[in-house]
């Protein structure tokens, strides 16, 4: 009896997952059939909410639609109860960037007091947001940061993160510049910046939208000018692990 309940049990797991592969088709037919314009999809799978799945594009935009792609939903999910936007997420977790993956050759740093925490920032020189973050970035101590200059606000921020990336003391030059609005100077002739490129290349990769992003060392991302006692609270919460 009990090797027949078993057979039974495995026939159902079977018939779930066909019925479960047969939607996904349905799916992936419906959507790229009705939506041409649609990109391609990576990924569908059930969402929380009967009846409605999940259809990821791009990596890590996500949708929702039911079990014929009748209907498409842009938007965020949130669950109400446990007051969570599951939709965010997922996307935090699709993006997430292990620290120890950071190319960090194409950062320079940052050292204050014995820099025994650490924390990774994209930022754009020409970021009036990024410029309130250092200064209230200045009360951390006892941080490493590994600086990625991130030009995306246009030409400008591409000069202004090639002389800074081409001086002579990196860190100082950054400073200077966010918190004294003291351009560097033009820099080493032959220079290479293409680190610059690159760090574009891996922010789109990672969805990094806008500047200041702030990583840390336990996966944790913060967008935006957050102040000093959040930097703290967060390079307190990845010390844990």
């Amino acid at each position: 009896m009990k090797f027949i309940s078993n057979v039974l049990v495995l026939i159902c797991t079977l018939t779930l997952s066909q019925a479960a592969w047969a939607q996904e088709d349905v799916i992936r037919k419906n959507l790229p059939l009705r939506l041409p314009q649609f990109k391609q999809i990576d990924e569908v799978r059930k969402s929380e909410i009967p009846g409605l799945y999940e259809v990821r594009v791009d990596g890590s935009e996500i949708y929702y639609t039911d079990a014929k792609a009748d209907f498409l939903i842009e938007g965020s999910l949130i669950d109400t109860r446990n007051k969570r936007n599951l939709t965010e997420e997922r996307v935090e977790k699709l993006t997430a960037i292990k620290f120890d993956s950071l190319p960090l050759k194409d950062a320079f740093t940052v050292v204050r007091g014995n820099g025994e925490r650490k924390m990774a920032v994209f930022e754009d020189p020409n970021c009036g947001y990024c410029k309130r973050f250092e200064r209230d970035l200045q009360k951390v101590d006892n941080v490493t940061i590994y600086m990625f200059l991130y030009p995306i606000l246009g030409a400008d921020s591409v000069e202004k993160s090639k002389a800074i990336w081409c001086a002579k003391d990196r860190s100082t030059a950054w400073l200077d510049w966010m918190l004294r609005e003291q351009p560097a100077s033009s820099g080493a002739g032959g220079c290479d910046a293409t680190a610059l490129s690159r760090n574009v290349e891996l922010g789109r990769k990672y969805k990094i939208n806008g500047t200041p992003t702030l990583l840390f060392t336990n996966g944790s991302r913060v967008p935006g000018a957050v102040d000093a006692k959040k930097v703290e609270q967060m390079l307190a919460q990845a010390a844990k692990g």
